[in-house]
């Protein structure tokens, strides 16, 4: 790989730039240490000025770039550079002929500019500096892209970067920046997976520093995998192509730093309720011609209710997309009329059934489609400038790594984006549910292919400016974002009253400002598969990819054993996205392939049956997590140090900071695992808070109470349960172990029970809580609305060695007023706690008929 790195040294104050009523600072390379002429006929002759700029944005945000001529800043980045916002906080400068210092409540940062400017900003209310430049190294230019040098702080927690091989921590290693199509992937090797997002948190007892880069350009980071007798240890950001805009984001904890970065990039989208259920697949049944797919699915469908097990999805694989005659190759927004011949009766029966239709869409046309030659025409791809036309390539065609000429197509050009957006437009108009982004990762060849740059969606800062129109300096990811657009804004012509529901595999900060939810893509079915995507979980999390999950059972490879599928629908229900997919080819079949169904396995149906119900009973837990995201940006889903920081053990563990075996679902459960065939004890930590003494309970027998702050081994019989545990001082609000209608769908055409029921399991301290009370909330709302009134409800409890002291009340602002608040609410003790409920705000009585108290509400 070509090396061209320059590092300007000795900079001054930039008296031309732009004033600024915020603190900030703007530097230039001084032009008589530029390279001489001499060095005309290297390959890369440096090009000054570079520039160099910081800035605050808020207390804990701050914004830097490194530019030049030849590294400018791509226009369309994945956010926006926000105003200046301090709030109360003054903040205070000092300077001095080389250096500026910011002092910003108890945040102090420097800038120091003698040589290559160095930032060193210290952790909140300390004087332990937590980020800093490496000096002399910097800002580097490295011929077309750029390096930034950091220090490296080895044995410390880095996550983030979206979705990267587990273990959840990624010190010590390097990645590429990019996306690509990694079928069937090994969960602790393959790099790069289907996510672009640049974002990677250092966290640390004392503090937490995240970086954030706004290109949509292909990189790479390392991660403390590189060093050098000179500069020791470092990590290293390298950029393909343009000039650096980094945002440095400060706090005290992840939660704040993660909250910092949602105020900076947007916050999650919301998702349907009915997408917290079982979502079903299986590319086997789109594929079929006889019998015909639409007959084979409704069959499936069938075998659904007749099992006993609900269902509120099925993700329609590309089958149904398939060409009728040769070259049977996939071509989007077509149907397959053998397989699907009444495509909108079908997709009715299937609403009927109260299942839900997710989609696949793929962003190419093979050279056989029939929209071809008119995308052509239009200007809708690519330009390739070596032979001057469309940029071709080999694109997934058929089967299994079957491929066929043809192009993908450039959303920066008006032509594609809305043929893209009419394509899904008809789909939604047809009655389809979801809209599934697939194979949108864009790994395509070259970085001097051309863009149109013609279409509205594309910002532009200044009109006037003449930019690169190559898609390697304003980044393949930019597609993905795009493509999210053109599907977003579809849906919500069709419903524009409705949440638009469009599923990602590949995703960048931008393109989740338009897709609410993705998935790890094309996983294989292993015990390490399951055990490694707990970490990519955890990191996506905390990259914002919060509505998120995992093909359960795997979606290449051997079809998973009894035990194996069981222990993975055990661990799959604690997460925010359920779904089994799968398509498993083999050299005998490259074609149709196997499926995973629930029921294949008659000697553990009745346990995959209980623990689907289990997840519709929790999702009124696990859809009050997802409304917490969206209002909060906390994950569902989150590391086992979340939250308790000054326990030691959560920073030195391997084991913890790995983020395979364990980790928080909301602030309620802690959910373990058994990774290995034939185990049945589990190790877990139960970690605990400074000044907490309340511990968790075990929800498998023999239901005991367990003090934290220890490694305990708890009994996790394989056809039984895994390790769940619940903090002392929770609650869990649950509903009907089965599909409800949502309270805003007008529709109902599977006339499913109203969602009525509400239970809360409640987990008060197994003795007195000596006065202290805890204080729990939940949300919800009507499950379908663009822009729902999201109601709180606040329940309180206080213990003695007798009796459980509770009060329930729906917070006063409340619009939104559920079914379920005209009936009784059961409240389920932890097993073995006999104590009596009572209350001095709310009217509880014993129910003999269900052996609950419940509150009865007015």
């Amino acid at each position: 790989m070509a090396q061209y790195e320059y590092t300007p040294q000795g900079y001054e104050l930039d008296r031309s730039a732009a004033t600024s009523n915020h603190p900030s600072l703007s530097l230039q390379h001084r032009l008589e240490n530029s390279a001489s002429d001499s060095a005309a006929s290297l390959p890369f002759k440096p090009s000054p000025p570079f520039k160099f700029s910081f800035e605050a944005l808020r207390s804990n945000l701050f914004r830097t770039t490194f530019t030049s001529k030849q590294h400018q800043l791509p226009p369309h980045r994945s956010t926006w550079v926000p105003e200046a916002d301090f709030g109360d906080v003054k903040p205070v400068e000092t300077s001095n002929e080389h250096q500026k210092d910011f002092k910003i409540g108890g945040i102090k940062i420097s800038v120091e500019w003698s040589k290559a400017p160095v930032v060193s900003i210290s952790a909140p209310d300390s004087e332990e500096i937590l980020f800093q430049d490496l000096p002399f190294r910097s800002y580097t230019v490295d011929g077309s892209g750029i390096c930034h040098y950091t220090r490296f702080k080895k044995h410390t927690l880095h996550v983030g970067l979206g979705e990267k091989a587990a273990p959840m921590n990624l010190q010590n290693r390097g990645f590429e920046l990019s996306a690509t199509d990694s079928f069937g992937y090994d969960v602790y090797c393959t790099d790069p997976l289907y996510k672009h997002i640049p974002l990677l948190i250092n966290a640390t007892p004392q503090g937490c520093v995240a970086l954030f880069s706004t290109s949509h350009c292909r990189g790479k980071y390392a991660i403390g995998s590189e060093m050098d007798g000179l500069w020791g240890y470092y990590k290293v950001y390298r950029q393909a192509h343009g000039g650096l805009e980094q945002y440095i984001i400060v706090g005290k904890t992840l939660q704040e730093v993660v909250k910092t970065f949602a105020d900076l990039v947007g916050y999650p989208q919301l998702v349907p309720r009915w997408a917290f259920g079982y979502i079903g697949g299986g590319m086997k049944y789109s594929m079929l011609d006889n019998p015909r797919a639409a007959d084979a699915l409704m069959e499936w469908a069938q075998k659904i209710k007749e099992n006993d097990i609900p269902c509120s999805g099925f993700q329609l694989s590309s089958g149904y997309t398939v060409a009728e005659i040769e070259p049977k190759t996939r071509n989007v927004f077509t149907w397959n009329k053998h397989r699907f011949p009444d495509p909108e009766g079908w997709i009715k029966a299937f609403h009927k059934l109260g299942i839900h239709i997710i989609a696949n869409v793929k962003p190419y046309v093979l050279a056989n489609h029939p929209a071809h030659p008119k995308l052509k025409d239009a200007g809708a791809f690519f330009h390739d400038p070596i032979h001057q036309r469309s940029a071709e390539m080999r694109l997934w065609s058929a089967g299994g790594g079957e491929s066929g000429a043809g192009n993908h197509l450039d959303f920066t050009s008006a032509a594609a984006f809305r043929w893209w957006y009419e394509g899904v437009r008809q789909l939604k108009k047809e009655g389809i549910d979801c809209i599934w982004n697939d194979n949108n990762e864009y790994t395509i060849p070259r970085d001097d292919w051309q863009l149109k740059l013609d279409e509205g969606s594309v910002r532009r800062e200044d009109p006037t400016e003449e930019y690169s129109n190559e898609v390697g300096w304003w980044g393949r990811a930019l597609h993905t974002e795009l493509m999210g657009k053109s599907s977003h804004e579809a849906c919500l012509e069709v419903s524009p009253n409705e949440r638009p529901f469009v599923l990602t595999r590949s995703a960048t900060v931008g393109t989740m400002r338009y897709a609410c939810s993705s998935w790890s893509g094309d996983n294989v079915t292993s015990w390490e598969g399951m055990k490694g995507a707990n970490a990519l979980s955890l990191n996506a999390g905390m990259s914002l990819l919060q509505c998120y999950g995992h093909d359960i059972g795997g979606f290449e490879g051997p079809q998973p054993s009894p035990e194996l599928l069981l222990r993975w629908v055990q661990l799959g229900i604690y997460s925010p996205r359920f779904a089994i997919n799968c398509y498993k080819t083999s050299p005998a079949d490259n074609t149709v392939g196997d499926v995973i169904e629930p029921w294949m396995y008659p000697e553990v149906l009745p346990q995959v049956r209980d623990a689907i119900k289990l997840r519709y009973a929790m999702i009124p837990y696990l859809y009050s997590l997802h409304l917490e995201s969206h209002l909060f940006a906390v994950p569902p889903q989150r590391w086992v140090g979340w939250g308790f920081e000054a326990d030691k053990e959560v920073w030195e563990s391997t084991k913890l900071l790995n983020g395979e075996e364990q980790y928080w679902l909301g602030d309620a459960l802690l959910v373990g695992g058994v990774y290995e065939p034939g185990v049945s004890i589990a190790k877990v930590y139960l970690p605990k808070r400074r000044g907490e003494e309340e511990g968790y309970y075990n929800l498998n027998p023999p239901w005991n109470y367990l003090e934290p702050g220890q490694w305990v081994e708890i009994k996790s019989e394989w056809n039984e349960s895994i390790p769940v545990l619940a903090k002392a001082g929770t609650i869990v609000p649950c509903g009907k172990d089965e599909q409800t209608a949502a309270p805003g769908d007008m529709n109902n055409d599977a006339d499913l029970p109203e969602d009525d029921l509400r239970y809360l399991r409640i987990f008060p301290p197994p003795a007195s809580s000596n006065r202290k009370t805890y204080v729990c909330v939940w949300y919800e709302d009507d499950g379908i609305s663009r822009g729902p009134e999201i109601s709180k409800f606040c329940f309180n409890m206080s213990c003695t060695d007798q009796a459980v002291n509770i009060s329930f009340r729906p917070d006063r602002v409340n619009k939104f007023q559920p079914g379920w608040l005209k009936n009784k609410i059961p409240v389920h003790l932890p097993s073995n706690d006999n104590r009596r409920i009572i209350s001095e705000g709310n009217l509880v009585e014993w129910d003999a008929d269900i052996g609950h108290w419940c509150i009865l509400y007015t």
